[in-house]
């Protein structure tokens, strides 16, 4: 994280005796990165967070891969059939050694809690209204949320009126970009959010409870439920760097040029397997010969995931709110047809769009042929 944030009470130095009014002591944890050379935070439990009474069986996760060829695709994902809570929902989509996609309608609140042990997670809010609760504290969530969890914070999901969610599972840490931090870490007055844009958790009471409670944990290749002793939201105070945080799509402020500038002025987040970009309303280019589409492109690196938020998708025809579209590496795409000569002397877009792009090639899991456009290979082509 960026920024150093503090809540609840922490003693004034670390790894000292801190006890409570009975003089029992407080249960320091560190939560780090890196083997203890990267961002970490302190937290303190009223009772030991390590005191396991249960542990559960071993859930595998099976992706059954879909078998086809190698092609420009497009995914109606609106149309997937997705019911249950912040886990039970998901339905993956696209896959690699770095990071699992998923898609998930919720129409549940949490009954567990939940930890994932070996990915960072980032939740892309479609739709919907609900509240983020984690060892760390609370926060609301809402329409263009961007709900950064780093592994191993505990959470779960309580709902307000069914959300729709983007889910990206990253083998690696989920940052802000690097281009964007000066060498003490703060975003710089170029970046296109700052950290007054970022919304941090509000701290809760430690809960107390006498029954056991379950943790499902998400970890290489499929689940496994413990079943703790005390609650992991005991926390009475915790400081550092290392902590969920939410980041809104509507507060990115898009970086605009005279002629058309390519995809990485949109970047939002880095992890070492991938980018995540946010397309977002702003002005087109501004010169008195701008092609405001797009130019076709080979990135011959990426794989190019699009989610289609909402608004008027200016360089493709046939795309809905909640599409996919993916353009893998090797394939040259762009405006289609009739698209280009339309953008001429356009102002503005009101697109709203998400853009992953992975560094080595996706796997599609085998139920994205339910709602695949078989047609969109053809799309190019003269009418």
């Amino acid at each position: 994280m960026p920024f150093y944030q503090k809540r609840g009470i922490v003693p004034e130095k670390r790894h000292i005796q801190f006890r409570e009014k009975n003089n029992s002591l407080y249960w320091e944890e560190l939560v780090s990165r890196e083997g203890f050379s990267s961002i970490y935070s302190n937290i303190y439990h009223v009772q030991p967070p390590t005191n396991v009474s249960g542990v559960g069986d071993w859930i595998p996760l099976n992706i059954k891969p879909l078998q086809d060829t190698h092609r420009n695709r497009h995914f109606k994902t609106h149309h997937l059939k997705s019911s249950g809570d912040a886990i039970s929902a998901r339905i993956p989509l696209l896959f690699n050694q770095d990071t699992i996609i998923h898609k998930a309608h919720v129409d549940q609140s949490m009954g567990i809690l939940y930890r994932n042990g070996h990915h960072d997670e980032v939740l892309f809010i479609q739709s919907g209204k609900g509240q983020f609760c984690s060892n760390f504290g609370n926060m609301n969530i809402k329409h263009g949320d961007y709900v950064v969890i780093p592994r191993g914070v505990i959470w779960q999901l309580i709902i307000h009126d069914p959300i729709r969610m983007l889910v990206v599972e990253s083998s690696g840490p989920v940052e802000t970009p690097n281009r964007y931090r000066n060498r003490f870490g703060q975003l710089m007055e170029d970046s296109p959010f700052c950290e007054r844009d970022i919304r941090t958790p509000n701290f809760i009471e430690p809960k107390y409870q006498k029954n056991p409670v379950d943790v499902l944990v998400r970890i290489q290749g499929g689940y496994q439920t413990y079943s703790y002793e005390h609650h992991p939201f005991d926390l009475v105070g915790w400081d550092g760097f290392y902590f969920p945080w939410i980041f809104n799509i509507n507060d990115f402020m898009p970086i605009t040029g005279k002629v058309h500038l390519p995809p990485p002025i949109h970047q939002t987040f880095q992890s070492p397997g991938f980018v995540i970009c946010s397309f977002v309303p702003r002005l087109y280019d501004y010169h008195d010969k701008a092609i405001p589409a797009p130019y076709a492109h080979s990135n011959v690196d990426s794989d190019e995931v699009l989610y289609y938020v909402k608004g008027k998708f200016m360089s493709r025809k046939g795309i809905e709110s909640e599409s996919i579209t993916v353009h893998p590496m090797g394939l040259p795409h762009g405006p289609q047809p009739g698209k280009i000569e339309a953008s001429l002397g356009k102002k503005e877009t009101i697109e709203l769009a998400v853009m992953i792009d992975t560094f080595s090639p996706l796997q599609y899991a085998d139920i994205l042929s339910t709602i695949d456009d078989s047609d969109y290979p053809y799309s190019w082509q003269e009418s």
